[in-house]
């Protein structure tokens, strides 16, 4: 909005009419330390090997590796990451104390049939010079991924719209999320409510709440992020785009007698009646 070589109006001017600070104008934003992205890089590679450790002995298979951070600088970049000690839930959407909150739904529930329950979570997605944060929601019986979406903030908007993109192809019985700020925002929730959706939060401490969704994140980190150097947002968004119709259409799992998630959610849904 500033044009150093207006004919007319000095910068100082211009600044002023727009009511901003000239030193804001000069700024040049510093980038993340390189030693903390490696650090980082590490951890969530340590993370999802063991994701029992907290921040000690995080700090000791950094040392064990030939690195000397201090448990705080370990805690910090955890933090940082929104991964804590599995005993009280790996998260990285922390609570806002003056949203809603919403009894746990699930205690006891056999999980039998396509949209049946939902959930989302974010994970951490490390680029060479930086990182992102994806969101997905899943369908618990099938494993099938109906949205995600990619950003470099963790801002509640990129979940909305992973949420309205989900709606579009039917809606679940139960959605359960954590108790993050970016799914207990007003606008999150007012989606779910107006679609009809009972809405279920897990408990702090409840550790194993999301595991589908935290194994998806393993597959995604291990069958894509790690065999590629994501350069930029836009490498590390066509990658996702590139792993997440093979992980619905392709990939067979196990616990679903070797078919894929796309196969058996819309069959499921077919069988149900609903629209696919």
């Amino acid at each position: 909005m500033i044009d150093a070589d207006h004919p007319q109006l000095s910068v100082v001017r211009q600044c002023s009419l727009l009511d901003i600070s000239r030193s804001g104008l000069y700024y040049a934003p510093v980038g993340p330390d390189p030693e903390d992205l490696k650090l980082m890089r590490l951890l969530d590679e340590q993370y999802l090997r063991t994701p029992f450790y907290g921040a000690r002995k995080m700090t000791v298979c950094l040392r064990g590796l030939g690195y000397n951070p201090d448990v705080k600088r370990v805690r910090r970049l955890l933090r940082l990451m929104g991964l804590e000690a599995i005993y009280p839930k790996p998260r990285l959407s922390m609570g806002a104390p003056e949203h809603r909150k919403f009894p746990y739904l699930l205690r006891g529930m056999s999980i039998q049939r396509v949209n049946q329950v939902w959930s989302t979570d974010i994970t951490y997605i490390r680029l060479r010079q930086g990182f992102v944060y994806l969101v997905a929601i899943l369908d618990w019986h099938s494993r099938y991924v109906l949205a995600w979406r990619l950003s470099n903030t963790l801002d509640a908007s990129f979940c909305v719209e992973a949420l309205k993109e989900a709606l579009l192809q039917g809606s679940p019985e139960v959605f359960n999320t954590d108790q993050g700020a970016q799914f207990t925002c007003e606008d999150f929730l007012g989606i779910l409510e107006d679609a009809k959706v009972q809405i279920s939060m897990d408990g702090r401490g409840r550790a194993f709440d999301n595991i589908f969704v935290e194994r998806l994140w393993r597959s995604v980190k291990y069958e894509e992020v790690y065999l590629h150097e994501y350069e930029t947002v836009t490498d590390a968004e066509e990658g996702m785009e590139r792993y997440f119709p093979f992980y619905n259409g392709e990939r067979i799992h196990q616990s679903l007698d070797y078919r894929t998630p796309a196969e058996v959610h819309w069959k499921g849904a077919s069988q149900r009646g609903l629209p696919c």
